[in-house]
């Protein structure tokens, strides 16, 4: 199960991935909360960090929303690699990697305890719905 790990308010977490969703960049705050060193991240696919309580359907929503090349913004619940969770506001925009190739970027901040309370919630009734 895990316990929670909160953000301290001032972590900013950014990732970039590939068009296919592996991981390319990751800054020391992602790292360090997620518990993978960056060369660990690199190359992996960045559902690494996915956490089971996250409703399919949320992830449908971010990829159909990217694709058409428009920026996605929500509440996620991730896993560490120890097995603890923690929540962020993520915001994820279409961008063109360093070399020239389509790409993701992610960047996420602490999600305060309300916004968890009701996403938790949500997110219960919509695997609740997959299955």
């Amino acid at each position: 199960m895990g316990k929670e790990i909160v953000l301290d308010e001032f972590a900013f977490l950014v990732s970039e991935t590939d068009e296919k969703g592996s991981i390319i960049f990751a800054n020391d705050d992602f790292c360090k909360i997620a518990e993978y060193s960056v060369d660990e991240l690199i190359g992996k696919p960045h559902n690494i960090v996915r956490h089971k309580d996250m409703p399919k359907v949320a992830f449908k929503d971010l990829w159909d929303t990217v694709l058409r090349g428009e920026i996605w913004s929500g509440y996620v619940k991730n896993t560490t690699k120890s097995g603890n969770y923690y929540w962020v506001f993520a915001t994820v925009f279409p961008t063109t990697t360093s070399d020239g190739r389509k790409g993701y970027l992610s960047c996420r901040r602490k999600a305060s305890k309300d916004e968890i309370e009701e996403h938790k919630e949500l997110y219960k009734k919509l695997i609740a719905e997959e299955k």
